[in-house]
C-alpha cells in the first residue's frame, strides 16, 4: 500500500480548497479524483460568490407554484416523469424541508457558511490571485412584475432578519447601472457584498497549485472504495491501488453517495442537475451578474463571454441531457438583454450535489475515526468552500470552530450510521 497519511477524494473546488487548508496546517495530503481539478460543477457553475446568502431552495411560498412547474418541461424546477419514483423519497424530504423551523435554521446555517466567503478566498488564493479572480461589483436580482411573490417576500424577510444589505433598484436606475436590460424589467434589488469569480475552474486549479506548492500532492485515479479497519479509516482503493491513510475527507461531489454507501451509509444525496450557455465574444457584457428570478437563471460576465446558468432538473445523475433546457437558456438571454449577438454557443449539463434542506454535510463521521464528510452544497459549493476547508481542519485538530457545526452533521438524516 502507498502511503499518504491525510487524502482529499474529489478535485472540485470544496475539496481542492480543503486539501490546502489542510497542507497549511501540516498534513501530508494527497488530493485524488478521477477527472482533473475543477471538472464537473466546479467548471459549469455560475461563478456567484455570494457573501451572507441564507435562502434556502425549499420554502413554503414554492407549494403552489410546483404543479405548475412540473407540467412545464422547460421550466425553472423540473422532475422527470420517469425518475419519479426514484426519487420521490427525496422530493418528500424536499416538502419536508419546507415547514418554518426547518427553512429557519436552514436559512440560519446558509448564512453562517457563506458570511466570510470573500475574504475566505483571499486568505486562500493570496493577493495576487485573488485579485486577478474574483470581482467585487455585486450582483443584481430583476422582476419583470411590480409585486413581489409570495417566495420573494419570504426570502426578503430571511435577508432581512440576517443582516444582509441589500439596495432597492427603481425600473429608471436599472438602466443606469445596467444599460443593455431590457426595458422589461420593473424594479430590481442590488446586493453589494455579493462578487463574481471569471473562471470557477481556473480559480479552482489555482487552489490545486497553491496545494502542491504547500507540499500537497494531486494524483488522477478513480476512487472505488474508502477502506476501513473495524472503526478506523485506512485508506481508499482506486482502480490500480490502494492508498494508505490515517484521515480521509469525502469531498466527490454526486459520486460521494456512492462512496458513502459502500462504508454502509446512506445519504439523501441528490442530482439537482443545472445547465449553462456561453455566449463567446458578446456583443453586451454586462458589468456584474445579473440573476432573473422568475426564470431561475443568472448570466455571468467571465473570461469565456457570458454564461447563463440555472434551473433545476431532478433525474438520475447518469440520464441523458436535455438539449431544450441549455436552449431556453439562450433565448433567455435575448430576453434579458435584447439584440444580444456572439459567437457559436457552448452548452454544458452538471449534477449539483443537495440535500433536501439546502445544507451540505461537513463533519466528522461517527463510529469512522478519521473519515470526514464534505459534500452536499448544492448551489453553493463555490461559495461554501472556504467555510468548509476551515471546518474540516479545525475538526482535524480537534480545535472549537467559531462557529456551530451542528446544522451541518452528517447524522441529521435518517439511514446514516
Amino acid at each position: 500500500m502507498a502511503t499518504a497519511r491525510t487524502i482529499v477524494v474529489g478535485a472540485g473546488v470544496v475539496g481542492a480548497a480543503t486539501a490546502l487548508e489542510l497542507a497549511r496546517e501540516g498534513h501530508a495530503v494527497t488530493l485524488i479524483d478521477r477527472d482533473e481539478p475543477g471538472a464537473g460543477c466546479s467548471f459549469g457553475n455560475a461563478g456567484s460568490l455570494s457573501a451572507g446568502a441564507c435562502v434556502p431552495i425549499a420554502l413554503p411560498s414554492m407549494l403552489p407554484e410546483i404543479p405548475r412547474w412540473l407540467r412545464d418541461p422547460l421550466g425553472p424546477f423540473r422532475v422527470r416523469w420517469r425518475y419519479l419514483p426514484r426519487g420521490l423519497p427525496w422530493l418528500l424530504r424536499f416538502l419536508w424541508a419546507m415547514r418554518r423551523g426547518t427553512v429557519q435554521r436552514s436559512a440560519a446555517a446558509i448564512h453562517q457558511m457563506t458570511a466570510g466567503t470573500t475574504e475566505g478566498y483571499r486568505r486562500l488564493l493570496g493577493e495576487a490571485a485573488f485579485t486577478d479572480l474574483v470581482r467585487r461589483a455585486g450582483q443584481l436580482l430583476v422582476f419583470e412584475t411590480d409585486h413581489p411573490s409570495a417566495s420573494e417576500d419570504v426570502a426578503r424577510r430571511l435577508r432581512e432578519e440576517f443582516g444582509l444589505r441589500m439596495e432597492p433598484v427603481a425600473a429608471a436606475e436599472l438602466r443606469q447601472i445596467e444599460p443593455a436590460l431590457a426595458p422589461i424589467f420593473r424594479r430590481g434589488i442590488l446586493f453589494p457584498d455579493y462578487a463574481h469569480t471569471t473562471n470557477p475552474q481556473r480559480l479552482t486549479r489555482t487552489l490545486v497549485n497553491a496545494l502542491q506548492q504547500a507540499g500537497g500532492s494531486v494524483r488522477r485515479a478513480g476512487v472505488t472504495r474508502i477502506e476501513r479497519l473495524g472503526g478506523q479509516v485506512i485508506g481508499v482503493a482506486t482502480e490500480a491501488e490502494t492508498l494508505a491513510a490515517e484521515r480521509v475527507v469525502l469531498a466527490a461531489g454526486i459520486a460521494s453517495a456512492g462512496l458513502a454507501r459502500g462504508l454502509g451509509l446512506v445519504v439523501p444525496l441528490q442530482a439537482e442537475r443545472g445547465y449553462h450557455v456561453v455566449l463567446p465574444a458578446p456583443s453586451v457584457q454586462p458589468r456584474r451578474p445579473v440573476a432573473h428570478v422568475a426564470r431561475a437563471f443568472i448570466a455571468t460576465p467571465m473570461e469565456q463571454g457570458l454564461r447563463l446558468a440555472g434551473t433545476v432538473e431532478i433525474d438520475s445523475a447518469l440520464a441523458p441531457p436535455n438539449p431544450a433546457r441549455a436552449e431556453v437558456l439562450a433565448t433567455l438571454a435575448r430576453r434579458l438583454f435584447p439584440g444580444i449577438e456572439s459567437g457559436p454557443p457552448t452548452t454544458w449539463l452538471g449534477n449539483r450535489p443537495s440535500f433536501p434542506d439546502s445544507r451540505p454535510m461537513i463533519g466528522l463521521v461517527p463510529g469512522v475515526a478519521g473519515l470526514a464528510f464534505a459534500f452536499g452544497h448544492g448551489h453553493l459549493g463555490l461559495t461554501g468552500a472556504p467555510f468548509t476547508a476551515r471546518l474540516i481542519a479545525d475538526l482535524y485538530a480537534e480545535r472549537a470552530p467559531g462557529f456551530d457545526p451542528a446544522p451541518y452533521a452528517v447524522t441529521r438524516f435518517r439511514g446514516i450510521a
